[in-house]
């Protein structure tokens, strides 16, 4: 089977891992990745990133010229794309850039122009209601109708879907994997030492943006009712919503059970997330139709979750969009943005060590097998089955 991915994300190595893995799971598979030739990252001034031609055997990533260089929904390949897609002659054609790309529309119409017969896939994290004019409308429509299946990254996203009409295949599964030889149980006595973490402390952690929808003030309101419990709160992350987080602290008299560490690479991320006791995302759903399409946020997926469970840490999330079908049972769910039911939660691992390890333990055998990149990458691979073989 030939496989084509188009999509920005790729131009990070460490993202390719489970389209790498995808390519050695038969004999016969090829995978080849086009990426933009030239990118600027969100957030980055004067960044462009020039992505370079891989060969891997099996596994190609492949630089093709791009108009727009930084917005994915814009992004649409150059000339050069055609004589790729002609002499390599997918079977699979599958753009992660949304119902709406641009780049999406492309690639179905040059497998018509082409006569490449390819099954045509996207992958989209869109998780709010929206409406479109034209002639947005009409770009969707083509899209949908001539998808043979689509991977959504949550289960809001395959529902909304639906209710546009889209009457196909649809597979729920996250873009990325979790990599089990980075996050795994591992012990950090050197680390605790230095943060002043005590062998007895309980350690309640959070990693992520420090910005509003990601319910860190409810999670600091929640702690601060738990002011007779001995606990430590290990902050990993940054954002507009730091200064406001320490000042609420500061008034609850708890600032000086906070360690904050502003900004570490994605590999020492494992280091901090195995000192914790239990991570939790206490996300909060903040959206509204506006005009033709939502404004706000709502959890996509979480992926901070899953590289806890690989660690064996118990994980505590609200019922913010994906996170209670990415937890089920192996953790606690409570409702978002109430501090109360947060704490409690909190409280019954804090109090019962036989439950944090068996959530623990439940949360490593979920990640294990539905979400590292062997995992996902079979799962795709069975998805691309599925449809080569339907009419």
């Amino acid at each position: 089977m030939k496989i084509i991915v188009a999509s920005h994300t790729y131009i990070v190595d460490i993202n390719c891992e489970k389209l790498r893995i995808l390519s050695q799971l038969e004999p016969e598979i090829e995978v080849t990745v086009v990426v933009p030739k030239k990118w600027k990252p969100g957030g980055v001034q004067n960044k462009i990133i020039q992505t370079q031609y891989r060969d891997e055997g099996k596994f190609r990533i492949v630089p093709v010229s791009n108009f727009s260089q930084n917005h994915q929904g814009l992004l649409t390949f150059g000339a050069d794309l055609i004589p790729l897609l002609g002499k390599f002659r997918p079977q699979i054609i599958q753009v992660e850039q949304g119902s709406r790309g641009l780049a999406y529309a492309e690639m179905i119409t040059l497998n018509q122009l082409l006569g490449l017969k390819a099954k045509n896939v996207f992958f989209t994290w869109w998780n709010l209601p929206y409406n479109l004019n034209f002639p947005v409308s009409l770009l969707e429509k083509y899209n949908l109708t001539h998808s043979h299946g689509i991977i959504s990254g949550n289960q809001d996203g395959a529902e909304i879907l639906r209710q546009q009409g889209y009457k196909g295949q649809i597979k729920v599964m996250p873009q990325l994997g979790v990599d089990e030889t980075l996050f795994t149980p591992t012990p950090q006595p050197e680390l605790a030492t230095k943060l002043a973490i005590e062998p007895h402390d309980f350690v309640v952690g959070f990693v992520g943006r420090f910005v509003q929808e990601k319910g860190l003030l409810t999670l600091v309101n929640a702690l601060a009712s738990l002011k007779n419990k001995s606990w430590k709160i290990l902050l990993l992350g940054r954002g507009s919503l730091q200064s406001e987080l320490m000042n609420q602290a500061a008034e609850h008299n708890i600032q000086d059970r906070i360690i904050l560490v502003e900004s570490v690479s994605h590999d020492e991320v494992p280091k901090y997330i195995n000192l914790m006791s239990t991570l939790v995302l206490p996300s909060e759903t903040n959206y509204k139709l506006k005009n033709i399409t939502s404004v706000g946020w709502k959890e996509q997926f979480g992926h901070v979750l899953i590289e806890a469970m690989a660690c064996k840490v118990p994980v505590i999330g609200s019922n913010s969009g994906e996170i209670p079908y990415v937890v089920g049972d192996a953790g606690l769910i409570f409702p978002e943005a109430d501090a109360k039911a947060l704490a409690d939660c909190i409280v019954q691992l804090m109090d019962k060590p036989e439950l944090a390890k068996k959530l623990g333990e439940m949360g490593y055998q979920k990640a294990m097998t539905q979400y590292t990149n062997k995992a996902l990458a079979k799962q795709q691979l069975e998805f691309y089955k599925e449809l080569v073989s339907s009419h």
